[in-house]
C-alpha cells in the first residue's frame, strides 16, 4: 500500500540562481484566465514567439493541449476542473524550477482554484492576466461551436452559460481583445514581465 511515510525529499545542487544567471532570465508563470474564445489561446502563443524571438526560454501550457495528455482522464465537473488546475500548477511549478518561463492558457473559472495555483507556482512568480473579452464577443466568435452547443442545451457546465465565471479581483493585468490588437496585448504582457519589446 503507498504511503507518503516511505517519500524523500531531495534537493538539487543546482540553485535557482544558478539556471537564472545560465538562461539570463527570472523564470515566471504568466497565467490567462478569460472565457473560451476570449483569445487566450492565440495571446499565449505569440507571447511565446515573442520570448524565444528576444532570447527567452518560454513554453505554453495550453487548455485544448493538455486535456489531450496529462489530464485526458478528466471532465469538466467543479471537482476536475480543480484538479486539473492543480495539475498545471505543478507541472508550471517544475518548469519555473527549471529556469522557464511559462505561459499557461486555461478558462479557470474559480478564483479558489486559481488562489491554489498561485500558492503551488509561488507568489513572485504567479503573474495572474484576465483576458477579458467580453461575454458577447467570444459568443460571437465561438471558434469551437461550443457556445451554439451550451445555448441548445448539449452541453452542461459551460463556463458562462451553464457554470459560472468568477472574474479575478486583483488580477496583475486585464485584457480585452475586442478592443486591444494582438500585438498591443504582446506589448502589454512584455511590460509585466519586465521586458519591453521597444
Amino acid at each position: 500500500m503507498h504511503s507518503q511515510h516511505y517519500l524523500i525529499r531531495h534537493f538539487s545542487q543546482v540553485l535557482p540562481e544558478d539556471r537564472e544567471n545560465r538562461l539570463r532570465q527570472r523564470p515566471r508563470t504568466i497565467w490567462l484566465t478569460g472565457l473560451s474564445g476570449s483569445g487566450k489561446s492565440t495571446l499565449a502563443f505569440a507571447l511565446e514567439r515573442t520570448l524565444m524571438d528576444l532570447g527567452k526560454l518560454a513554453y505554453t501550457l495550453d487548455g485544448d493541449n493538455i486535456r489531450h495528455g496529462l489530464c485526458r482522464d478528466l471532465g469538466f465537473s467543479a471537482s476536475d476542473r480543480s484538479e486539473n488546475i492543480r495539475r498545471i500548477a505543478e507541472v508550471a511549478h517544475l518548469m519555473n524550477e527549471a529556469g522557464l518561463i511559462v505561459i499557461t492558457s486555461f478558462i479557470s473559472p474559480y478564483r479558489e482554484d486559481r488562489e491554489m495555483a498561485r500558492a503551488i507556482i509561488g507568489e513572485e512568480r504567479f503573474i495572474e492576466v484576465h483576458v477579458s473579452t467580453p461575454l458577447v464577443t467570444c459568443e460571437l466568435r465561438d471558434p469551437k461551436g461550443l457556445y451554439r452547443k451550451a445555448r441548445a442545451g448539449e452541453l452542461a457546465n459551460f463556463t458562462g452559460i451553464s457554470a459560472p465565471y468568477e472574474e479575478p479581483l486583483t488580477a496583475h493585468l486585464s485584457l480585452d481583445t475586442s478592443r486591444l490588437s494582438l500585438d498591443e496585448c504582446v506589448e502589454q504582457l512584455l511590460s509585466v514581465l519586465g521586458m519591453p519589446k521597444t
